[in-house]
């Protein structure tokens, strides 16, 4: 009996260790898989290579963390990197992973890190980039993609390392402190997939470099990337504000800043045209009015 009891100890016990044994293999194989599966579709929806170091996934918490993301520079850039994010976390609807709009009620990006290299008089490494992102995936004979359907997501921690060509007598670097982004019911009115969804965020980041980038950045850069944005209709509301008041200010704030409205106004109506030197010039006369007015 006394044997009986033993061997039957014994094959619980390395029943059990080898369930656990098998546990942690499935979640290692589907964390490791799930990895390979962001990375490709991220290189996808970019066009550039895109790495992940570590995805934890619990499908009955319904939530994904993300750690040590990093997406590279197109090809021509001095440095490898475009930005690198330090942890995401996601809580996505678990039902919906087999429906065709994946529900996720909320998305956190914490510590990204941006590297904007310029090139060229105008050039950089974000807008090249954001010029090769379509509105969506294009539609193949397959199956369709999976949308997606996002009540909310911020991104916060956001810091910018602005590389800029080399000139005598002037900073080559020089860094930006984003405010948070914040962005609610993604995918509630239009589709939403993995390229529109990483368009959005690109270009809430851009946005937030020429917010803050004003009378820091060279004319020609941050004038060639408020264009950009414009042609898009992604500029900020205070830059969308500021062409407004600088078209009603008139002389009220010089010949060069009404002709700089003019060109912000242009660009946010036609979406089309580049605004150019003069757009710097007037923010940074609004911005020294306001701080005089404070």
């Amino acid at each position: 009996m006394k044997k009986l009891r033993k061997m039957l100890s014994i094959v619980l016990s390395a029943t059990v260790i080898l369930i656990v044994i098998a546990a942690l293999a499935v979640r290692l194989f589907a964390n490791s898989a799930l990895g390979v599966a962001i990375e490709s579709a991220a290189t996808k929806a970019l066009n550039v290579g895109v790495s992940v170091s570590e995805v934890d996934l619990s499908i009955l918490r319904g939530r994904l963390g993300i750690r040590n993301l990093v997406i590279n520079n197109p090809p021509g850039y001095q440095h490898d990197t475009l930005l690198e994010l330090r942890e995401g976390q996601v809580t996505v609807e678990a039902r919906s992973l087999l429906s065709d709009v994946v529900n996720m009620k909320d998305i956190t990006l914490d510590g990204v890190n941006v590297v904007l290299e310029q090139r060229g008089i105008s050039g950089n490494n974000l807008q090249d980039i954001i010029k090769e992102l379509p509105a969506k995936e294009k539609q193949t004979s397959g199956p369709a993609g999976k949308k997606l359907h996002i009540d909310s997501l911020e991104v916060t921690n956001i810091k910018v390392n602005v590389k800029l060509l080399p000139v005598p007598g002037k900073m080559d670097t020089l860094t930006l402190k984003l405010a948070p982004i914040k962005m609610t019911n993604l995918g509630g009115q239009d589709d939403l997939d993995t390229i529109a969804l990483s368009r959005k965020l690109l270009l809430a980041i851009a946005g937030g470099i020429a917010e803050k980038g004003a009378g820091l950045l060279p004319d020609e850069m941050l004038g060639s990337l408020v264009s950009e944005l414009g042609k898009l209709g992604a500029l900020p509301d205070i830059l969308m504000e500021t062409g407004g008041k600088l078209l009603e200010a008139g002389t009220g704030v010089g010949k060069g800043a009404t002709e700089a409205g003019k060109s912000i106004g242009e660009g946010v109506i036609k979406g089309a045209e580049d605004v150019g030197k003069g757009i710097t010039e007037g923010l940074k006369s609004l911005l020294k009015k306001k701080e005089k007015e404070d």
